[in-house]
């Protein structure tokens, strides 16, 4: 059986499963312990029966700079899923659901307008399953990925994906066909 809780700094001693994966973004610690310190209630663990990690989500609440305010790019009060990673053989059994909709309460808890997150465009596995959560593609960004795994190009193009939470009961923080809304990755603020 496996249970979500909250990170713990020891776990890094025990995240062998889901870093070694390959589709694995891995960070310095530095990188954890900063999410852990500033966003403690989004970092959320899956742990097995016998104490290893299964899985994890990692993430944050932001808001552009004020003199941003005015540009079309402009991202107000916010979620942001940083990393969501499960084991391989923990896959298919809902944990990547249930830590998303725990980092989605916390947001919620803090009056985010919505949650977004980045994923490769040749990725389907993953922009189906949150798709499957009621998330969209609000853009493109194109040759966000410095590599392409295909080899088609010199980059591969990001999904920004969000979905709106209750703060947002106009919608307007979504876009139909935001596949066609191509934009450059320096047009997003990186503070």
């Amino acid at each position: 059986m496996t249970s979500l809780r909250a990170f713990r700094p020891q776990d890094l001693l025990k995240m062998n499963l889901t870093n070694l994966d390959p589709l694995t973004e891995n960070y310095n610690i530095d990188f954890y312990m900063h999410y852990l310190t500033k966003w403690p209630s989004l970092f959320t663990v899956a742990e097995d029966q016998n104490g290893n990690i299964t899985g994890y989500i990692m993430g944050k609440v932001e808001e552009d700079p004020a003199w941003r305010h005015f540009t079309e790019h402009y991202l107000p009060w916010h979620g942001h899923v940083t990393a969501l990673t499960v084991a391989p053989q923990y896959r298919r059994l809902g944990l990547a659901q249930s830590l998303t909709k725990a980092l989605e309460r916390g947001c919620e808890e803090q009056q985010a307008w919505f949650v977004d997150l980045f994923v490769r465009e040749g990725n389907k596995t993953a922009v189906g399953l949150y798709k499957g959560l009621g998330y969209s593609v609000f853009r493109r960004v194109v040759d966000y990925y410095s590599d392409d795994p295909t080899g088609r190009k010199a980059g591969e193009d990001a999904f920004d994906m969000r979905k709106p939470l209750s703060r947002d009961k106009k919608l307007k923080h979504i876009r139909k066909n935001g596949e066609n809304f191509r934009i450059d990755p320096e047009d997003l603020y990186h503070g």
